[in-house]
Protein backbone atom coordinates (compact mmCIF):
# COMPACT_ATOMS: atom_id res chain seq x y z
CA UNK A 1 0.00 0.00 0.00
CA UNK A 2 1.31 3.69 -0.52
CA UNK A 3 0.30 6.00 2.16
CA UNK A 4 0.81 9.78 2.09
CA UNK A 5 0.82 11.69 4.92
CA UNK A 6 -0.40 16.12 4.50
CA UNK A 7 -0.16 18.80 7.40
CA UNK A 8 -1.10 22.39 6.69
CA UNK A 9 1.30 24.56 8.70
CA UNK A 10 1.18 27.96 9.80
CA UNK A 11 4.16 29.50 11.93
CA UNK A 12 5.18 26.39 12.92
CA UNK A 13 7.19 25.45 16.27
CA UNK A 14 9.56 22.73 17.62
CA UNK A 15 6.46 20.82 17.57
CA UNK A 16 6.34 20.13 13.78
CA UNK A 17 9.96 19.08 14.00
CA UNK A 18 9.44 16.34 16.92
CA UNK A 19 6.48 15.43 14.79
CA UNK A 20 8.65 15.28 11.70
CA UNK A 21 11.08 13.20 13.19
CA UNK A 22 8.78 10.65 14.88
CA UNK A 23 7.14 10.19 11.35
CA UNK A 24 10.91 9.49 9.80
CA UNK A 25 10.58 6.61 12.61
CA UNK A 26 7.51 5.06 11.47
CA UNK A 27 7.18 1.18 11.68
CA UNK A 28 5.11 1.49 8.37
CA UNK A 29 6.98 4.37 6.57
CA UNK A 30 4.81 7.25 4.81
CA UNK A 31 5.85 7.73 0.86
CA UNK A 32 5.59 11.42 1.36
CA UNK A 33 5.46 13.94 3.30
CA UNK A 34 3.37 17.13 1.94
CA UNK A 35 3.29 20.41 3.95
CA UNK A 36 1.04 22.99 2.85
CA UNK A 37 2.11 25.91 4.37
CA UNK A 38 0.66 29.33 4.45
CA UNK A 39 3.06 32.40 4.15
CA UNK A 40 6.79 31.21 3.00
CA UNK A 41 8.41 33.70 5.27
CA UNK A 42 6.93 32.34 8.62
CA UNK A 43 7.87 28.88 7.94
CA UNK A 44 11.05 28.39 10.31
CA UNK A 45 11.38 24.74 10.29
CA UNK A 46 14.61 22.99 10.74
CA UNK A 47 14.02 19.96 10.38
CA UNK A 48 11.85 19.49 7.11
CA UNK A 49 14.70 19.75 4.09
CA UNK A 50 16.29 16.70 5.84
CA UNK A 51 13.34 14.50 4.78
CA UNK A 52 14.02 13.33 0.82
CA UNK A 53 10.40 12.38 0.97
CA UNK A 54 9.37 15.62 1.97
CA UNK A 55 7.36 18.37 -0.28
CA UNK A 56 6.35 21.59 0.72
CA UNK A 57 3.79 23.98 -0.79
CA UNK A 58 3.55 27.64 -0.04
CA UNK A 59 0.46 29.20 -0.37
CA UNK A 60 -0.99 33.16 0.77
CA UNK A 61 -3.07 33.87 3.99
CA UNK A 62 -6.42 34.55 1.87
CA UNK A 63 -5.73 31.32 -0.22
CA UNK A 64 -6.34 28.89 2.81
CA UNK A 65 -9.42 26.79 3.69
CA UNK A 66 -10.11 24.46 6.33
CA UNK A 67 -12.09 22.00 3.44
CA UNK A 68 -10.04 23.46 0.32
CA UNK A 69 -6.59 23.30 1.40
CA UNK A 70 -6.46 19.87 1.97
CA UNK A 71 -8.47 19.09 -0.96
CA UNK A 72 -5.49 20.46 -3.16
CA UNK A 73 -2.93 18.57 -1.34
CA UNK A 74 -4.47 15.28 -2.10
CA UNK A 75 -5.05 15.96 -5.08
CA UNK A 76 -1.51 15.80 -5.90
CA UNK A 77 -1.04 12.64 -3.83
CA UNK A 78 -2.04 9.15 -5.53
CA UNK A 79 -1.95 6.99 -2.09
CA UNK A 80 -4.00 4.01 -1.43
CA UNK A 81 -4.61 6.27 1.60
CA UNK A 82 -3.88 10.05 2.90
CA UNK A 83 -3.38 10.97 6.39
CA UNK A 84 -4.25 14.21 7.50
CA UNK A 85 -2.23 15.59 10.60
CA UNK A 86 -2.24 19.08 12.44
CA UNK A 87 1.48 21.12 12.34
CA UNK A 88 1.10 20.76 16.75
CA UNK A 89 0.18 17.20 16.86
CA UNK A 90 3.06 14.56 18.06
CA UNK A 91 3.47 10.84 17.65
CA UNK A 92 3.21 9.47 20.75
CA UNK A 93 5.39 6.26 19.74
CA UNK A 94 6.38 4.30 16.10
CA UNK A 95 3.57 2.82 15.30
CA UNK A 96 1.51 5.63 15.05
CA UNK A 97 0.76 5.33 11.22
CA UNK A 98 0.69 1.25 11.16
CA UNK A 99 -2.22 1.41 13.87
CA UNK A 100 -4.44 4.12 12.13
CA UNK A 101 -3.94 2.07 8.47
CA UNK A 102 -4.92 -1.53 10.32
CA UNK A 103 -9.01 -0.85 10.57
CA UNK A 104 -9.20 -0.17 7.01
CA UNK A 105 -9.10 -4.16 6.97
CA UNK A 106 -12.70 -3.86 7.10
CA UNK A 107 -13.57 -2.55 3.56
CA UNK A 108 -16.46 -0.36 4.74
CA UNK A 109 -14.49 1.75 6.96
CA UNK A 110 -13.71 4.82 4.81
CA UNK A 111 -11.90 6.79 7.94
CA UNK A 112 -9.85 6.00 10.62
CA UNK A 113 -8.61 8.71 13.18
CA UNK A 114 -6.37 8.58 16.07
CA UNK A 115 -6.11 9.09 20.16
CA UNK A 116 -5.30 12.35 21.27
CA UNK A 117 -3.67 12.81 24.61
CA UNK A 118 -2.74 15.83 26.83
CA UNK A 119 -0.07 16.11 29.60
CA UNK A 120 -1.58 16.04 33.01
CA UNK A 121 0.57 17.83 34.49
CA UNK A 122 0.71 20.93 32.33
CA UNK A 123 -3.31 20.62 32.32
CA UNK A 124 -5.21 18.33 33.87
CA UNK A 125 -9.15 19.58 32.74
CA UNK A 126 -7.82 19.19 29.43
CA UNK A 127 -6.26 16.33 30.06
CA UNK A 128 -9.38 14.90 31.61
CA UNK A 129 -11.30 16.09 28.49
CA UNK A 130 -9.38 14.37 26.30
CA UNK A 131 -9.72 10.87 27.95
CA UNK A 132 -13.53 11.31 27.74
CA UNK A 133 -13.58 12.39 23.85
CA UNK A 134 -10.58 9.63 23.01
CA UNK A 135 -11.39 6.69 25.60
CA UNK A 136 -8.96 3.84 26.01
CA UNK A 137 -11.06 1.35 23.50
CA UNK A 138 -10.97 1.35 19.88
CA UNK A 139 -14.75 0.88 18.17
CA UNK A 140 -16.00 1.18 14.54
CA UNK A 141 -18.83 2.84 13.77
CA UNK A 142 -21.85 2.99 11.86
CA UNK A 143 -24.94 4.71 10.89
CA UNK A 144 -26.90 1.99 13.10
CA UNK A 145 -25.07 3.36 16.03
CA UNK A 146 -26.83 6.94 15.83
CA UNK A 147 -29.57 6.20 17.81
CA UNK A 148 -27.23 5.87 20.65
CA UNK A 149 -24.26 7.97 19.81
CA UNK A 150 -26.04 10.86 18.48
CA UNK A 151 -23.14 13.19 17.46
CA UNK A 152 -20.49 11.08 18.53
CA UNK A 153 -21.35 8.18 15.49
CA UNK A 154 -19.61 11.12 13.65
CA UNK A 155 -17.25 12.44 15.59
CA UNK A 156 -13.72 12.64 13.94
CA UNK A 157 -10.97 14.84 13.51
CA UNK A 158 -7.86 15.92 11.04
CA UNK A 159 -5.85 16.29 13.50
CA UNK A 160 -4.38 12.75 13.47
CA UNK A 161 -6.70 10.56 10.51
CA UNK A 162 -6.67 8.37 7.72
CA UNK A 163 -9.04 8.26 4.72
CA UNK A 164 -9.51 5.59 2.16
CA UNK A 165 -8.62 7.96 -0.97
CA UNK A 166 -10.86 5.82 -3.31
CA UNK A 167 -14.04 6.80 -0.98
CA UNK A 168 -12.30 10.27 -0.28
CA UNK A 169 -12.12 10.86 -4.26
CA UNK A 170 -15.60 9.78 -5.01
CA UNK A 171 -17.32 11.72 -2.39
CA UNK A 172 -16.06 15.01 -3.25
CA UNK A 173 -13.66 15.33 -0.68
CA UNK A 174 -14.39 18.11 2.10
CA UNK A 175 -16.06 20.79 1.44
CA UNK A 176 -15.30 24.60 0.78
CA UNK A 177 -15.51 27.32 2.57
CA UNK A 178 -16.27 26.10 6.06
CA UNK A 179 -15.18 27.97 9.06
CA UNK A 180 -14.11 24.90 10.60
CA UNK A 181 -14.81 21.19 11.23
CA UNK A 182 -14.28 20.37 7.91
CA UNK A 183 -13.53 16.69 9.11
CA UNK A 184 -16.97 15.89 11.12
CA UNK A 185 -18.75 17.48 8.23
CA UNK A 186 -17.60 14.99 6.03
CA UNK A 187 -17.37 12.05 8.47
CA UNK A 188 -21.51 12.96 8.35
CA UNK A 189 -21.70 12.37 4.82
CA UNK A 190 -19.49 9.41 4.87
CA UNK A 191 -21.99 7.88 7.69
CA UNK A 192 -25.25 9.11 5.82
CA UNK A 193 -23.58 6.92 2.44
CA UNK A 194 -23.43 3.88 4.60
CA UNK A 195 -19.80 3.50 5.30
CA UNK A 196 -17.92 2.93 8.05
CA UNK A 197 -15.85 5.80 10.75
CA UNK A 198 -12.62 4.02 12.80
CA UNK A 199 -11.83 5.06 16.28
CA UNK A 200 -8.15 3.81 16.64
CA UNK A 201 -7.08 4.30 20.27
CA UNK A 202 -3.88 2.55 19.32
CA UNK A 203 -2.95 5.21 17.11
CA UNK A 204 -1.49 7.79 19.55
CA UNK A 205 -0.86 11.59 19.58
CA UNK A 206 0.21 14.30 22.10
CA UNK A 207 -1.94 17.24 21.26
CA UNK A 208 -3.99 20.01 23.32
CA UNK A 209 -4.70 23.48 23.90
CA UNK A 210 -4.22 25.83 27.14
CA UNK A 211 -7.51 28.08 25.74
CA UNK A 212 -8.70 31.18 27.35
CA UNK A 213 -12.33 30.91 28.31
CA UNK A 214 -12.35 33.90 25.68
CA UNK A 215 -10.83 31.47 22.93
CA UNK A 216 -12.77 28.40 24.21
CA UNK A 217 -15.86 30.74 23.48
CA UNK A 218 -14.70 32.05 20.03
CA UNK A 219 -13.98 28.43 19.06
CA UNK A 220 -17.05 27.16 20.14
CA UNK A 221 -18.78 29.87 18.28
CA UNK A 222 -17.17 28.63 15.13
CA UNK A 223 -18.00 25.37 15.72
CA UNK A 224 -22.27 25.63 15.64
CA UNK A 225 -21.63 28.39 12.97
CA UNK A 226 -20.25 25.30 10.66
CA UNK A 227 -23.09 22.86 11.89
CA UNK A 228 -25.26 25.57 11.53
CA UNK A 229 -24.27 25.56 7.36
CA UNK A 230 -23.52 22.38 6.90
CA UNK A 231 -26.66 20.84 7.98
CA UNK A 232 -27.38 17.42 7.49
CA UNK A 233 -26.90 14.61 10.40
CA UNK A 234 -26.19 18.13 12.55
CA UNK A 235 -29.84 18.91 11.93
CA UNK A 236 -31.35 15.53 13.33
CA UNK A 237 -28.61 15.31 16.45
CA UNK A 238 -28.38 17.52 19.70
CA UNK A 239 -24.73 18.69 20.16
CA UNK A 240 -25.59 19.79 23.59
CA UNK A 241 -26.37 16.55 25.60
CA UNK A 242 -23.00 15.65 24.79
CA UNK A 243 -21.38 19.09 25.86
CA UNK A 244 -23.46 18.64 29.02
CA UNK A 245 -22.63 15.03 30.04
CA UNK A 246 -18.56 16.18 29.54
CA UNK A 247 -18.93 19.01 31.82
CA UNK A 248 -20.93 16.81 34.75
CA UNK A 249 -18.31 14.24 34.65
CA UNK A 250 -15.82 16.32 34.49
CA UNK A 251 -16.86 18.17 38.08
CA UNK A 252 -17.65 14.84 39.29
CA UNK A 253 -14.01 13.76 38.33
CA UNK A 254 -12.19 16.82 40.18
CA UNK A 255 -14.80 16.84 43.18
CA UNK A 256 -14.08 12.86 43.89
CA UNK A 257 -9.77 14.51 43.61
CA UNK A 258 -10.56 17.24 45.91
CA UNK A 259 -8.80 19.48 43.60
CA UNK A 260 -11.24 21.91 44.48
CA UNK A 261 -8.94 25.15 42.81
CA UNK A 262 -10.04 23.84 39.55
CA UNK A 263 -13.43 23.82 40.28
CA UNK A 264 -14.09 27.55 39.16
CA UNK A 265 -11.66 27.02 36.10
CA UNK A 266 -14.32 24.30 34.62
CA UNK A 267 -17.14 26.77 35.13
CA UNK A 268 -16.12 29.73 33.84
CA UNK A 269 -14.69 27.42 30.78
CA UNK A 270 -17.85 25.44 30.51
CA UNK A 271 -19.84 28.59 30.60
CA UNK A 272 -17.62 30.24 27.82
CA UNK A 273 -17.99 27.10 25.37
CA UNK A 274 -22.26 27.38 26.25
CA UNK A 275 -22.55 30.54 25.23
CA UNK A 276 -20.38 30.61 22.41
CA UNK A 277 -22.13 28.00 21.00
CA UNK A 278 -25.53 29.32 21.36
CA UNK A 279 -24.60 32.49 19.83
CA UNK A 280 -23.33 30.50 16.73
CA UNK A 281 -26.43 28.53 16.59
CA UNK A 282 -28.06 32.10 15.70
CA UNK A 283 -25.08 34.12 14.08
CA UNK A 284 -27.35 34.91 11.08
CA UNK A 285 -29.44 37.15 13.32
CA UNK A 286 -26.09 39.08 14.49
CA UNK A 287 -24.86 41.87 13.51
CA UNK A 288 -21.32 40.98 11.25
CA UNK A 289 -19.19 43.66 13.53
CA UNK A 290 -20.13 41.15 16.95
CA UNK A 291 -19.80 38.38 14.87
CA UNK A 292 -16.34 39.35 13.44
CA UNK A 293 -15.32 39.74 17.60
CA UNK A 294 -16.52 36.87 18.50
CA UNK A 295 -15.32 34.26 15.69
CA UNK A 296 -12.17 32.64 16.03
CA UNK A 297 -11.46 33.13 12.63
CA UNK A 298 -12.54 36.82 11.45
CA UNK A 299 -11.17 36.62 7.86
CA UNK A 300 -13.72 33.88 7.29
CA UNK A 301 -16.11 36.74 7.46
CA UNK A 302 -14.72 39.27 4.80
Amino acid sequence: MKIDVIIPTYRPDEKLDKNLRMLEKQTLTPDRILLINTEEPLFKSRVFPRLPQGEIIHIKKNQFDHGGTRNMAAARCDGDFIVLMTQDAIAADERLIENLIRPFADEKVAVSYGRQMADHRDNPVEAYTRRFNYPRESRVKSREDLPSLGVKTFFCSNVCSAYRKSVYDAMGGFPLHTIFNEDMIFAGRLIEAGWKIAYAADARVWHWHNYTAKEQLKRNFDLAVSQVDAGGLFKTVKSESEGIRLVKSTLAYFIRKKAWRLIPHILVQSGAKYIGYKLGQHYQVLPLWLIRRISLNPSYWN
